[in-house]
């Protein structure tokens, strides 16, 4: 696609769930590859839908095992066709789909080890899965699991303390119970579950490469403070579980050196590393290079938070995972459903239909709206569970109505004092050399990042994100290299390019939020606590 390769360099790989993505990172860590192949346009022999078959029953979400490995075969003939040297790979790592999972046949294992670099990766692995649809992460098919699992340590924040999340449809212990109740003959053949993070690395090494503590904490499985599995949750989900997963590993652990079939079909060295596969979230946190105290929000369709945290406090809502480049901390992922079309409603109804009025409203009202506070969800959020519009005066008085320019304002500071009411809950803290990086369709406006940086008291910087995954995979390789937990990620990953300062906090903006947060918190409580109607 570029160049030939003629430099030593490190792959990153993002098997996600539309298509299988690499890029190449040299040693200065300037990416000068990258390659893609998408499921629905490039396999439509496999059927999929945005990657997916989603069934009858609207849903169970699976999606063919046999349409990656053949991409991955795909992928690597372009990069041979293209001229790439693969002889001047160091190491390669890469992310997976969360939660989705794959089971291996008896007798798979066999195969990975010899496989013949004549023939293709699909066509060796053919007979290999036990079940040939695999469940993905968005499959809600398992509600049944997700309440006996609960009910078997003793309730949705008792599996939180353990896991990091409670129980969640798409988390992959609750699928395996699922397959082990519905399918046990096909459970009773698996001889391995990978998650695709696992299954993938376990392409590249021809054996079974472990789970990773980060990956392996959104599996309702992994005791995420001892970084062990729970013998409680896998004994609520099926039986012989532990064996079938293998010992988890820190993320940044050298698994193994490639397979010799990627020597001598592609020419790979015989040294090449493969670094543990990981999550593509916990990918991204990488990718954006976030340190302790540092906060991601991805401004999109939803809204998401990544955050780094050293001591997590889990609760009924937002995800805690380990963290991908320091086994001594974690990470946090919090969604917020009512994103960017809250947005634009609130521009088409109050800035006719312009984001420019819409900027020119925020600058022009005062920082804390005169006390007025919104909250706008016109979906059901999942961060908290509240549905519909509330507006409060400065005296918390119910009001129907806000003028245009202090409801644009009440929407974007409400959506960012929800942020990080709710990430101080799971154990955030905003801290002196806190940064804040935007990314995401609404961190090109300014004015929206002014907010921001505002109401968190910390600079805002942006960030070009759009291989993240891949790209925090291709930097996971090389902190692999240098000895993984011996070495700050951050001194691997210095080279790479610096965010740009887009926003710093106002004058008097803390002493504003400081008095306007603990309202906020307690107006969302009293709306959580108002009996809902028969839609909601």
């Amino acid at each position: 696609m570029v160049e030939p390769a003629t430099r030593c360099c490190c792959l990153g790989w993002d098997f996600s769930t539309q298509q299988v993505k690499v890029v190449a990172v040299d040693a200065e860590l300037n990416i000068f590859y990258e390659d893609s192949v998408h499921f629905d346009r490039d396999f439509p022999e496999f059927g999929t839908q945005g990657g997916v078959h989603v069934h009858e029953d609207g849903l169970t979400v699976t999606s063919p095992v046999l349409m990656w490995v053949q991409a991955l075969d795909v992928i690597l003939e372009k990069m041979k066709a293209s001229g790439f040297d693969f002889s001047q790979v160091l190491a390669l790592s890469g992310a997976g789909q969360q939660h989705g999972s794959v089971c291996w046949k008896a007798g798979a294992s066999r195969v990975l080890t010899s496989l013949s670099p004549d023939l293709p990766l699909h066509e060796q692995l053919q007979a290999c899965f036990s079940i040939s649809d695999c469940p993905v992460w968005m499959d809600s098919s398992t509600t049944a699991q997700c309440r006996q699992l609960e009910a078997a340590v003793g309730g949705a924040q008792s599996l939180s303390c353990i896991t990091g999340s409670r129980a969640y449809e798409r988390f992959t212990g609750n699928q395996i119970a699922k397959i082990y109740q519905q399918n046990p003959k096909a459970y009773s053949r698996t001889e391995r579950i990978s998650l695709v993070s696992s299954f993938a690395a376990s392409l590249f090494l021809g054996s079974y490469s472990p789970i990773d503590y980060s990956d392996g904490s959104g599996m309702n499985l992994l005791q995420i403070q001892d970084k062990v599995w729970s013998q409680a949750c896998l004994g609520a989900c099926a039986p012989h579980l532990e064996e079938k997963l293998g010992p988890p590993v820190p993320s940044c652990s050298v698994v193994g050196t490639i397979s010799s079939y990627y020597v001598q079909r592609y020419g790979f060295p015989p040294g090449c590393k493969v670094v543990a596969f990981t999550g593509d979230n916990p990918a991204s946190l990488a990718g954006m290079r976030l340190e302790e105290g540092d906060i991601a929000v991805s401004l999109g369709t939803s809204d998401t938070l990544f955050l780094w945290l050293k001591e997590p406090t889990p609760a009924l809502e937002g995800h805690i995972f380990c963290n991908p480049v320091d086994p001594q901390h974690y990470m946090a992922l919090l969604c917020f459903k009512n994103g960017s079309l809250m947005r634009e409603k609130i521009r088409d109804e109050s800035a006719s239909c312009s984001w420019s009025e819409f900027s020119t409203a925020l600058r022009s009202s005062e920082m804390g709206n005169g006390g007025n506070l919104g909250f706008y969800f016109d979906v059901m959020e999942i961060t908290p569970e509240i549905i519909g519009r509330h507006r409060f005066s400065a005296e918390n008085h119910e009001v129907s109505a806000f003028p245009k320019d202090v409801e644009i304002r009440a929407l974007i500071e409400g959506q960012f004092m929800a942020k990080r009411i709710h990430a101080e809950r799971l154990g955030y803290r905003v801290m002196p050399k806190t940064k804040i990086l935007a990314t995401g369709g609404a961190s090109h406006n300014s004015d929206i990042l002014q907010v921001l940086a505002d109401v968190f008291g910390a600079p805002v910087y942006v960030i070009d994100t759009a291989n993240s995954a891949c790209v925090g995979c291709a930097y996971r390789a090389f902190h692999g290299l240098a000895a993984g937990t011996d070495v700050p990620f951050s001194e691997v990953v210095k080279l790479s390019p610096n965010p740009r300062l887009a926003a710093t906090p106002t004058a008097g903006a803390s002493q504003v939020y400081a008095a306007l947060l603990p309202r906020y918190a307690q107006l969302e409580q009293r709306i959580l606590s108002l009996p809902r109607g028969p839609l909601e």
